[in-house]
């Protein structure tokens, strides 16, 4: 009887246990099946594609300022053994040197900053002036390429050829040499009816001389302006309406010119002009183009012309054929055929690569340096870094000058560009 008993008590204690492994392991699961249903917030953040995305940009970005933070510990580190000191107070003290061109008023008694402002003026006249001739000689070079004439496109071509494959650097030097040591000297300057005047010190013309009420002349140019994007809109418009298609050109032309010359008459011109006068020696009064500038502003305005020129006719043959023939069709001659179907298509094509070219053109004018113009790499980045010492800081300074320029072009460009492409309905 008790050897009974011991048995039914045994076997009550396995199905016990039994009973409790087998609910042990359903507690075990029935947790895994919670936790795979909810698992940890980080873990399910890496595990989303967008928020994970978004944290390696985010560690990117912080491991890049800590590298940069590493490298200027160590440079202030560097600069202190050396007995120097990281600091840009040297930007006020004076600059003691001279500036061949300034457009603001500059003497060696005022600071480096005020030299540094002066070199970037020089720089930003340069890269405006010469973006404006590099677009009219790439223009006319792109499209006289395409023409049916065949000696005009293949001098064209050979001139493209030979320009864009020599260095910028030797077209600077060639036309400085060419201005300095060809042209004749002040005394025997070539005139244009005795009011411009060029010679080997430069380019000599009238200096206008803005008296009272020349203020409300600049006012109606702009207020010309807004008139003319009115009208070109409104224009527009009317050609999707009804078909009739308005001179815009001549008439944006018209405003423009109008406009300011009779605020100008009616405010009694108030504009004079100091006259260059050829002296004894040398040219007195008006405005003078030092050689410097003329050949660094023909230069680049050159050499970038003949990459948009291939640019310009890249685009115009990315336009179908089809366009060309559908327009002749309906009658309308070629130059209109040019100006109103190709050209505003193939702006899509050209403005990308335009841009990168406005962009080479802005910083190839850093090889001033080279013929002596005063920009901002010869000013700041120059002698202001010889004469202080501040190797770094000059650096930091151009680099951030040249960013600046180069971010402020690409936005304007990038805006330009998508104005123009094509509007999905």
């Amino acid at each position: 009887m008790r050897r009974d008993l011991s048995r039914r008590i045994f076997a009550t204690s396995q199905k016990r246990g039994k009973t409790g492994a087998r609910g042990q392991v359903l507690e075990s699961a029935s947790t895994t099946a919670v936790s795979a249903d909810n698992p940890d917030i980080l873990l399910r953040l890496w595990r989303n594609k967008d928020t994970r995305s978004v944290i390696l940009q985010i560690l990117t970005i912080a491991l890049l300022f800590a590298f940069l933070a590493y490298i200027f510990n160590n440079a202030v580190l560097n600069l202190a053994a050396l007995g120097k000191t990281f600091s840009f107070d040297f930007l006020s003290q004076p600059a003691s040197y001279d500036i061949n061109q300034r457009l603001i008023e500059y003497t060696s008694q005022d600071t480096h900053f005020r030299a540094m402002m002066v070199g970037l003026l020089n720089t930003a006249m340069v890269a405006f002036f010469g973006v404006i001739t590099a677009t009219i000689l790439g223009f006319l070079f792109g499209i006289i390429r395409l023409s049916s004439n065949w000696v005009a496109s293949r001098l064209v071509y050979g001139l493209i050829e030979m320009i864009r494959n020599v260095p910028v650097l030797l077209h600077i030097l060639l036309i400085h040499g060419i201005i300095v040591h060809v042209l004749p000297g002040a005394r025997n300057a070539l005139d244009i009816g005795d009011s411009v005047f060029l010679s080997n010190r430069g380019l000599t013309i009238p200096d206008p001389i803005a008296g009272d009420g020349f203020s409300y002349t600049v006012i109606a140019f702009f207020v010309a302006i807004g008139a003319i994007i009115y009208f070109k809109r409104w224009a527009k418009k009317v050609r999707e309406a009804t078909g009739k298609i308005y001179p815009v050109f001549m008439i944006s032309l018209g405003i423009l010119i109008g406009l300011p010359l009779f605020v100008f008459l009616v405010t009694g011109a108030p504009l004079s002009w100091e006259m260059p006068k050829l002296g004894r020696f040398n040219l007195k009064g008006g405005l003078t183009m030092i050689p410097e500038f003329l050949a660094l502003w023909l230069a680049l305005s050159i050499y970038t012309s003949a990459f948009i020129a291939e640019i310009v006719r890249a685009g115009i043959l990315a336009v179908s054929k089809g366009q060309w023939e559908a327009s002749q069709a309906v009658g309308i001659r070629r130059n209109r055929i040019l100006q109103l179907v190709v050209i505003p298509q193939a702006m899509r094509v050209i403005i990308p690569p335009l841009t990168s070219q406005y962009l080479n053109l802005t910083k190839n004018s850093s090889l001033a340096i080279a013929i002596g113009y005063m920009d901002v790499v010869a000013t700041i980045g120059g002698i202001s870094m010889m004469q202080t010492g501040k190797e770094m800081e000059s650096m930091i300074l151009v680099m951030g000058i040249y960013l600046s320029i180069s971010l402020s072009i690409s936005s304007v460009m990038n805006w330009y560009n998508k104005r123009i492409k094509l509007v999905e309905r």
